[in-house]
């Protein structure tokens, strides 16, 4: 009876382990048949994804594109209209040796006699300017307009070579002292004349009496 029973108990571990054989052959079989369909999906949704990230690139390097164009894109003007001409203003005392740019100004208008080329033009010019020649790049000229505010006036311009002009100082309105570390400066207060905005500018004692020694006999 116990061999019966030790055989009826190896019948059975046998059959289990044949039916976990067989389990792992249909799971292996299951995941081999699902596998590669998952993986085209997953390769379908990859695709779509990169081409709308492509178009949307696209789409942004052709406004890109178009802004550039734009910008690059030369002012045009016709023969007749009234343009002002930009000059750039410097002051005439030379502050630490170099000369103070300031921003740019526009005189006029003149009107447009001639387009020479494609970015160019020729302007009617006053005995004034008569020794600058009048012929000018689109880039110094702008639209001449009613309520333009940064006009400088003509007859109060002392316009010199590279189309820059002259701030004289007219005044001394007050004084200071800066200290630095080391030493102490004199410095004054000026006033400016051509210039928009901020009339005044402090400046170093010694150089204004260098450069403008009349400032000091008022």
């Amino acid at each position: 009876m116990a061999d019966e029973h030790d055989t009826g108990e190896g019948s059975h571990a046998v059959e289990l382990a044949q039916i976990r054989e067989i389990v792992k052959e249909e799971v292996a079989k299951a995941l081999q048949a699902t596998i590669p369909t998952h993986m085209d999906e997953v390769i379908k949704v990859t695709n779509a994804k990169i081409d709308q990230i492509r178009a949307h690139l696209k789409a942004a390097q052709d406004r890109q594109k178009s802004y550039a164009d734009k910008r690059r894109r030369p002012i045009e003007f016709q023969v007749g209209d009234y343009v002002l001409l930009k000059v750039s203003p410097w002051k005439g005392v030379i502050r630490f040796r170099k000369r103070g740019k300031l921003s740019p100004r526009f005189i006029g208008p003149f009107r447009i006699i001639a387009r020479v080329g494609e970015v160019a033009y020729r302007l009617e010019l006053p005995d004034e300017l008569s020794g600058i020649h009048n012929t000018f790049h689109v880039s110094h000229l702008r639209k001449c307009l009613a309520d333009e505010s940064a006009y400088v006036p003509l007859e109060d311009v002392e316009v010199v070579d590279k189309l820059n002009y002259v701030e004289k100082p007219v005044a001394i309105l007050d004084r200071k002292i800066k200290r630095l570390r080391n030493k102490s400066l004199n410095q004054v207060k000026v006033q400016w004349k051509n210039r928009r905005g901020s009339d005044t500018t402090w400046e170093s004692e010694d150089e204004m009496k260098k450069f403008y020694p009349f400032l000091f006999d008022m």
